[in-house]
């Protein structure tokens, strides 16, 4: 067919097409305008949009935050907080040498985000809230508190915060703050889908089953940037928008926070990212694996995170489970060893959703005689809202939450100030 001897377009055609073309280049004017006068607006009512987080490789402790650090932290909606980090290379104050924690109650709170807490002004945490309580309601005890936090950790990863930040210390009371993401976090396989670390060459001190089946603590890799499974969350061009556009990074932030909404709500039916599946086929291939991902074929993010699993758990959330317990087991000891007590403290937002993890953590923490502080059930009692101790667009906690947490705490050293003279809770 002769494309040549086709007949002109009519008129009325030649019309149309003109009336299409106007339009679309109205559209994509229409659309460079919004951007533009949303790129001036947000640069000039936004303190900032992106922040490199600059980090440090501890040979023992693993990715930490780089010491004395400026952080700057933002969701790009709901907060932008400005810190430093201490000289050990966490979001805190100086911690306290020997000398005046041995003359004082000394507290730490473990943890991960939550510890970490790059959300609020450090005056805002929760520990240092709980420090200016205590000295107004239980001056006599004479509370000192350190934190020690770092995102996508569990137990076992902070074990190693306590061997080199903290045992020197012999804190009266460790506090482990335990979000309910912590059993997939303790698991290096599961963990590595998240965070694309191969879990043989992970950055954090992970805990491993050897080949008599006793579980043993593994140094953190530090070529693990060699190992690291490929992709990106974003591509490159994006990741260059994200990084020099105010604009496109808050149309990523809405984004991000409209999926998160949906994935916290109905993590059933929250379907995992094709680089999610991609990395759990490849560790499926790998001989190590085979037997704990055998038959088990996660397509939505409650079955990652272990909420929908009420009676049978697939056999890597079994050994996820097993690595958890043996953090509790190594924590419990190493307090007890230090002169020191242990305590739980749990946050979730809902109570339905989480019910079969949390129902796994109270069995746990009562077979080791590990007292645990529901956060949950206090906002209860005070007649508000567990959603309302977080961020409308984010998971962790805003300062009220922090709030909340401290008077959690102060509740708990009211009816267990024996603690502080070395002696454990009854």
């Amino acid at each position: 067919m002769n494309l040549r001897n086709l007949p002109p377009p009519s008129p009325r055609i030649r019309s149309s097409l003109r009336l299409v073309g106007w339009n679309v280049l109205l559209l994509i004017v229409g659309f460079a305008m919004i951007a533009c006068v949303g790129e001036i607006w947000l640069r000039v009512t936004t303190p900032f949009m992106y922040s490199p987080i600059p980090e440090y490789f501890h040979p023992k402790v693993g990715l930490i935050l780089k010491p004395n650090a400026e952080i700057r932290s933002t969701n790009g909606l709901d907060f932008w907080t400005i810190s430093r980090t201490n000289s050990l290379g966490f979001l805190d104050r100086e911690p306290p040498t020997p000398e005046p924690a041995a003359a004082s109650c000394h507290i730490t709170m473990i943890g991960d985000s939550f510890v970490e807490a790059r959300e609020v002004p450090i005056a805002d945490k929760f520990h240092v809230r709980l420090e200016d309580l205590a000295s107004r309601h239980l001056p006599r005890l004479n509370i000192l508190t350190s934190a020690f936090g770092r995102r996508g950790t569990g137990q076992v990863n902070q074990l190693a915060y306590y061997d080199e930040f903290v045992r020197h210390l012999h804190p009266k009371l460790v506090v482990l703050v335990f979000v309910f993401n912590d059993f997939r976090d303790n698991s290096p396989i599961l963990s590595s889908v998240l965070w694309r670390f191969s879990p043989d060459h992970y950055p954090l001190a992970t805990a491993v089953r050897g080949e008599n089946g006793i579980i043993m603590v593994r140094p953190p890799d530090a070529d693990y940037e060699t190992f690291r499974f490929p992709g990106s969350r974003l591509g490159p061009v994006q990741d260059r928008l994200v990084k020099k556009s105010y604009f496109f990074a808050w149309i990523q932030a809405k984004r991000s926070a409209a999926r998160r909404i949906f994935r916290n709500n109905s993590p059933d039916s929250f379907p995992l990212s094709r680089g999610q599946i991609a990395r759990l086929r490849l560790l499926k291939r790998s001989p190590a694996y085979t037997t704990l991902l055998d038959g088990w074929y996660p397509t939505t993010w409650g079955e990652m995170q272990g909420t929908g699993y009420r009676k049978m758990l697939p056999p890597v959330f079994e050994d996820a489970m097993d690595l958890t317990a043996f953090a509790l087991d190594q924590f419990k000891a190493r307090t007890e060893r230090d002169g020191g007590s242990l305590v739980i403290l749990s946050t979730r937002k809902r109570n339905a959703r989480f019910a079969p993890l949390i129902g796994r953590l109270r069995a746990m923490a009562e077979a080791r005689d590990i007292p645990i502080i529901d956060l949950y059930d206090y906002i209860t009692r005070q007649g508000a809202e567990p959603i309302d101790a977080h961020w409308a667009h984010d998971g962790h906690w805003n300062p009220t939450g922090h709030r909340w947490a401290a008077e959690a705490l102060l509740e708990y050293l009211k009816r267990h100030s024996e603690i502080c003279d070395g002696a454990a809770p009854r």
